[in-house]
């Protein structure tokens, strides 16, 4: 079962809920037959804190002082800019409530003939025992949370139910219930404590044969031969009256809406695949029976369907939170935001070149709907034009607004080329250009640099002050300091990315010398490329985030090809690296970065510590830490990158073969890979050697490079690379055998 998952019991807690989404609208479903609860999800979601108006603070006229004294060797400098601030978060994520369809005690258990299983292919809930079955989707065409019930006889009480873990005391809850001649219309009105905002819930029930009537929150529903609920959550001030809510929703029964549906998610979700040798035996195993089997093929494989399945699931209006498009808790952890200096870019990270441009939209949904609070941040923090991004965000509001001393999120100017680079490599594989909107974007992280690189080193080079790599600090100094290599690589990345795609900009020349002028990378005397690239500041190695290897990945600035020796720091860094607290996106971090640099073993140990490490729960989503502690995504929509990075590397002038091929799954097929030259590629590999197929669109040369296990038939005696030559619209099938 490659594309889906099942287990033989009920949902017994929300975590391993089965999910559906279409990036809007989330649901989470339990598949009782006793008690069918399916928590309502929406994006939109957030709840009032006080932050939502909040703007940066006008710092830019401190910012001279704060450059001089940190130049001058005062580590602990920038600790009072923007000292005195309360810590304020974004705006918390939180479930809308769950719709209830109770007959009786919960199963909870395992019984003889239930099943509960997710179909990613159409991204149905499907539950079943005896005569009962139930199956929820949420609707790409219809924007809807459908549920359709079956049972002879069925009787039940529905109702809408807000009562969910953590909810503040303060809501205010309204509701509506009008009965109809083919069922009921459900509506519940909840009111934020602050009095201002509140959101909206309306469910259609329609009933085949029985009776329905008003009974306590909701309606009773007597000898129904089958009931479907449509759901749709709205959010604002002005909510619209329950009447016009409920007008709003689709007409049609289950299966109509399900077709409707269908078609653009099968689309979607099946543009690639994974397949793993020696995984048949095991394929038809229920989740929670593979997550016990860390080394099973058939667990990577349903890892990568469900991370793929999820990824697309999330992504809509916005890409996916810390969590996903799903919680059943109002209290999440990090307030499920937005986290931008490593989660969010981490979980899209497969989306270009595993054809979900889906995923790549939402985020520059996100991305652009920001930047007016993006140059807010610039100019108000760094007296600078262009556009600098926060490191948290609910959705929202793009402002920062996360000032501590011990975490200084606001000192990070690197955000704004950090989370442009998706957007750049999906536009690398869909037509090898940036369009006007994404261009004008580059060009305003160029501008932030322009005006704000205006300090020197003592030998001349320009300086980044103040600096910060996301979320550590020297071992000898405070975390505000001078040049983090990542910084350093994101100012070199963003002024170079728009001189090239805006070379006719009055600014494009002064752009490339300031880019020229910025330092090299330092290695330390541990022969480590150094986290920051100042004289006296000393490592901190143990530490789950490394921003300090983004030159590495996704850049592709150092690589083991054109900059050898600075590859071989880095890899040396990777090394070194602790793993900290053992948070999930650290340790895929790690695999993405090595594969990069051509360590299988290394690659192995990172996804080896996450699939053994009890990371996923049964709903095949994942946890933040190791003991499936704190409802996190990262684990499982980043897993797929990592299998990818393995197998498939691609620049717009380089293909990599077989990089860092994983010895635990020596035979296999990945199918409907986009390179970022505009190919199509298709790649089978065992101990024998592997055959690759190219689709390109356009013409375009690449050098082609494979891992140090194989070699292009062609010119196995030859060097350790060839010249590829592509033309659109003709097929080319590669052939490597052992080296």
């Amino acid at each position: 079962m490659i594309d889906g998952t099942w287990e033989p019991a009920p949902a017994a807690r929300w975590e391993d809920a089965f999910l559906s989404g279409n990036g809007s609208h989330g649901a989470m479903v339990y598949g009782d037959p006793a008690d069918d609860r399916v928590i309502v999800n929406h994006h939109g979601l957030v709840r009032p804190n006080g932050s939502g108006s909040v703007r940066p603070p006008e710092l830019a006229d401190r910012l001279g002082r704060l450059q001089d004294a940190l130049l001058d060797g005062d580590v602990t400098a920038a600790e009072e800019f923007g000292a005195g601030r309360p810590l304020v978060w974004v705006q918390p994520f939180h479930p809308a409530f769950q719709t209830r369809i109770r007959r009786g005690r919960g199963l909870h258990e395992a019984v003889a003939g239930y099943r509960r299983e997710v179909d990613f292919t159409t991204g149905e809930v499907i539950a079943s025992y005896e005569a009962w079955h139930s199956r929820v989707f949420v609707s790409r065409s219809d924007d809807v949370v459908v549920q359709h019930v079956t049972d002879l006889a069925l009787s039940a009480e529905v109702w809408l139910d807000p009562r969910l873990p953590g909810a503040p005391a303060g809501l205010a809850v309204g509701r509506s219930t009008v009965l109809a001649p083919d069922g009921a219309r459900l509506a519940l009105r909840v009111g934020y404590p602050d009095g201002g905002t509140a959101y909206t819930g309306v469910t259609v029930a329609r009933v085949d044969g029985g009776t329905v009537s008003v009974a306590g929150d909701g309606i009773r529903v007597e000898g129904a031969r089958s009931l479907t609920l449509t759901t749709r959550v709205h959010r604002g001030a002005g909510s619209p009256d329950a009447g016009a809510l409920w007008a709003d929703l689709p007409d049609g029964g289950y299966a109509a809406l399900l077709a409707r549906h269908r078609t653009p998610h099968r689309a979607a979700y099946g543009r690639a695949s994974l397949t793993l040798r020696d995984a048949a035996g095991e394929r038809e195993l229920p989740g929670s029976e593979l997550l016990r089997r860390p080394k099973s093929p058939a667990l990577l494989e349903r890892l990568f369907a469900a991370g793929r399945y999820h990824l697309l699931s999330a992504s809509g209006t916005l890409p996916p939170r810390l969590t996903g498009l799903w919680t059943g808790d109002w209290d999440t952890a990090w307030s499920g935001a937005f986290t931008t200096n490593a989660n969010l870019n981490l979980q899209i990270s497969s989306a270009a070149v595993a054809a979900l441009p889906e995923v790549g939209e939402a985020h520059a949904a996100l991305v652009y709907r920001q930047l007016p609070d993006w140059r807010d941040n610039a100019r108000a923090i760094f007296g600078a034009r262009g556009i600098v991004a926060p490191s948290h965000t609910d959705g929202e509001s793009g402002h920062t607004r996360h000032f501590q001393r011990a975490y200084p999120l606001h000192l990070w100017t690197a955000g704004a080329d950090w989370l442009l680079q998706p957007l750049v490599e999906h536009a690398e594989v869909a037509t090898g250009t940036p369009d006007a909107r994404l261009t004008g974007a580059l060009v305003e992280a160029a501008l932030f640099y322009e005006d704000f690189l205006t300090r020197e080193d003592p030998d001349g080079q320009l300086a980044v002050v103040p600096s910060y790599s996301p979320e550590n600090r020297p071992a000898n100094a405070s975390w505000g300091t001078v040049n983090a290599t990542m910084d350093i690589a994101a100012a070199r990345h963003a002024l170079t990315t728009a001189a090239a795609h805006a070379p006719d900009h009055p600014s494009a020349g002064h752009w490339r010398a300031l880019a020229g002028r910025l330092p090299g990378y330092l290695v330390n005397a541990d022969g480590a490329l150094a986290e920051w690239a100042w004289p006296g500041l000393e490592e901190t190695y143990d530490h789950r985030h490394l921003s300090h290897l983004y030159p590495v990945w996704p850049l592709d600035e150092i690589n083991p090809y054109d900059t050898p020796e600075e590859a071989a720091a880095a890899h040396r860094a990777l090394e070194l690296r602790g793993s900290e607290n053992d948070s999930a996106h650290g340790h895929l971090h790690h695999a993405l970065i090595a594969a990069r640099l051509r360590d299988p073993a290394r690659v192995a140990g990172a996804l080896d510590a996450v699939l053994g490490g009890d990371f996923f729960h049964d709903s095949l989503m994942s946890a933040h830490y190791p003991g499936r502690d704190v409802y996190n995504a990262d684990a499982a929509h980043t897993l797929p990158s990592a299998v990818v990075e393995s197998l498939v590397q691609s620049a717009p002038g380089r293909l990599v073969l077989l990089p860092a091929p994983l010895a635990a799954y020596p035979s296999g097929e990945l199918r409907g890979l986009r390179t970022r030259f505009g190919a199509g590629l298709d790649l089978s590999w065992s101990e024998a050697g592997a055959t690759a197929v190219l689709r390109p669109s356009r013409d375009v040369r690449v050098d082609l490079r494979t891992g140090d296990a194989f070699a292009l038939t062609e010119t196995r005696t030859g060097g350790p690379s060839a010249p590829l030559e592509l033309t659109a619209g003709v097929d080319r099938v590669l052939t490597l055998g052992p080296r």
